[in-house]
């Protein structure tokens, strides 16, 4: 099933060449560390790679959102409205704030939110494992995901963000 995953994969970049993922959270849920290791990750297995922040207003529970584009060649950071690939929320307020932007035929990555209630024990980890499940639809090698998080989570208990990612990329 992997191989047909990875397949698809690679049928959806040559056919778009840029793909699109837009991350949304509130301020501490991880949001902008996960587009960084999904930026990390795409620019190993050698992509074109452009990301924007956006930060609410407070540190803290206020809204944050990341536009990540990777593909042979890559212009603007800014995803356009309808056109994002993937959506991934780590809060469901917004992702219903930020649903529009997803395209017609794109993927919401909320299924995984909702899953990792009760698949994953210590909250601090949840993006880690939405980030497993997100692993799944794109066309970057599960080592270039691996070598991301120990660079990005480097002494921060990489080990158990690499296993909960693991599990998130075998759940259903």
């Amino acid at each position: 099933m992997r191989d047909s995953l990875e397949a698809g994969a690679k049928e959806i970049m040559n056919e778009f060449k840029t793909v699109n993922i837009l991350f949304c959270g509130t301020g501490g849920q991880g949001v902008l560390s996960a587009a960084e290791i999904c930026g990390w990750a795409a620019l190993f297995d050698g992509y074109h790679v452009k990301k924007s922040e956006v930060h609410g207003m407070a540190q803290r529970g206020g809204s944050v959102e990341s536009h990540l584009r990777f593909g042979t060649k890559v212009y603007s950071p800014l995803i356009p409205k309808g056109e994002a690939d993937y959506l991934v929320s780590f809060h469901p307020d917004e992702q219903a704030r930020l649903k529009s932007f997803l395209k017609p035929a794109g993927q919401d990555l909320l299924p995984y939110l909702i899953l990792s209630e009760t698949q994953v024990e210590d909250k601090k980890f949840v993006n880690s494992f939405i980030l497993g499940g997100l692993s799944k639809y794109l066309p970057i090698k599960e080592e270039s995901w691996i070598k991301a998080l120990a660079l990005v989570f480097a002494g921060k208990k990489t080990d158990e963000n690499i296993k909960v990612f693991k599990a998130g990329r075998k759940s259903p």
